[in-house]
């Protein structure tokens, strides 16, 4: 049966957003984009651009719990709350409590998987439909430790991967030195995941697959969606800034900043910014072979086209308060020990600094379904670490929504009224 092709506007620009443009196109839609910002301007640009379908992990856990104490003890850390910020953020957190208990997270880690085990396979046919082979690596990446209580700590995690059928390889200290020479001598351990990758420009990948988009038909309106037009149940047009837009249905993929538009529709949902930073060394003494997670101070060093980004730690702080760079310079000062050639002072001219927006939800899952309003608008936000993986399958998942067809994976644990 040919189904009739319609007009759908995707709201947000980011990978996500791009992902599932692209894959309504596939489908013969005519295609909108709304964003203010150029496309992959977003959380898309900073983050650590690994595609880790290994990350099925929850945040939330008893491991975790235990270590936020120590954490919140050094304003500089992994996971920073700005105390002004408390008030706002406490019931979210309370909800990411309650959602670490040993049974949920089984079941949140089987969601993940259902999203993230075919995000490679997905993202392919948007590479190649774009050209954009140069971006994409599809070598591993590692995880290293310096001691068997560090590997310890992270049981929880890797004992979820294998009930989740994840492979990996165990490298003793000969092993991971071997590997990667440069790192230093204090890691004594590590972890190789060949069946993930990463891009070697997160932005520009974002932004070839968008406008390749535009290219086949689609648009880019740079515009601010606010609101939405309905005659009875029926979608009719996206309000923005600049006027309505005509469409028949709608998919809201903007990230940390969908929460007010999935409020206007009656869903409430616990939508929490968790803000990241990275630096950029435009001009590396050495380059990691693969990415390279570094457990004991949980950040990521990846290799890309314009250099070493070193990027990671979680900043509880909202979408207004200005950036701390003090945790982006934290992050340059910590890379030497773990890669002691880049451990150096660099030029202003040397380093770019960022931060940019993840949008988290408690349980770790994201938010993909139909609004409450109506079925023409669908949800797809909330990926908060694991958007750049995520991305492709949900766009097939969006994809099979819009044309009514069976969803090809169980949705209930996405459905935005689960809270």
């Amino acid at each position: 049966m040919i189904r009739p092709s319609k007009t759908v506007a995707v709201i947000g620009a980011g990978m996500v957003g791009a992902c599932i443009a692209r894959y309504l196109q596939r489908d013969g839609h005519n295609v909108i984009i709304l964003d203010p910002d150029e496309p992959g301007a977003g959380a898309s640009y900073g983050n650590a651009g690994c595609f880790n379908p290994s990350s099925l992990v929850p945040i939330a856990g008893l491991d975790t719990f235990k270590q936020v104490p120590g954490y919140l003890m050094d304003p500089l850390g992994p996971l920073s709350i700005r105390w002004s910020y408390l008030p706002k953020v406490a019931p979210w957190l309370i909800r990411y409590c309650r959602a670490g208990v040993p049974e949920k997270i089984k079941y949140q880690s089987l969601a993940l998987k259902s999203i993230l085990s075919k995000s490679l396979e997905a993202l392919m046919p948007l590479v190649d439909d774009c050209g954009a082979h140069d971006l994409v690596r599809r070598d591993g990446i590692l995880i290293v430790y310096r001691s068997r209580e560090s590997v310890a700590s992270d049981a929880r995690g890797w004992n979820l991967r294998r009930e989740n059928g994840i492979h990996w390889e165990e490298l003793d200290h000969d092993a991971v030195h071997d590997f990667d020479p440069n790192l230093t001598r204090d890691i004594q351990f590590g972890k190789f995941v060949p069946g993930n990758g990463h891009t070697a420009n997160p932005g520009a990948l974002v932004k070839a697959i968008a406008q390749h988009v535009v290219k086949s038909g689609g648009q880019h309106r740079r515009v601010k969606a606010e609101n939405f037009v309905f005659n009875g149940d029926k979608l009719q047009a996206v309000v923005t800034d600049q006027g309505l837009i005509n469409v028949d249905m709608a998919v809201i993929a903007a990230g940390a900043y969908s929460k007010p538009l999935a409020q206007a529709l009656g869903n409430l949902v616990p939508l929490e910014t968790e803000r990241g930073y990275h630096a950029m060394i435009k001009t590396p003494a050495i380059k990691p072979r693969v990415p390279t997670t570094d457990s004991d101070h949980k950040f990521v060093v990846t290799p890309m086209q314009e250099g070493v980004r070193v990027a990671g730690t979680v900043e509880l702080a909202g979408l207004d308060a200005a950036p701390n760079w003090k945790r982006a310079d934290m992050l340059l000062r910590r890379i030497g020990a773990l890669y002691p050639a880049l451990g150096k002072e660099y030029r202003p001219e040397d380093i770019t600094v960022w931060m940019g927006h993840r949008p988290s939800l408690p349980d770790s899952l994201p938010v993909i379904g139909r609004s409450k309003r109506s079925a023409d608008v669908i949800y797809a936000f909330g990926h908060q670490h694991v958007g750049m993986t995520a991305a492709p399958y949900t766009g097939v998942i969006i994809a099979d929504l819009i044309a009514g067809r069976p969803s090809p994976v169980d949705l209930t644990p996405f459905r935005p009224d689960r809270f």
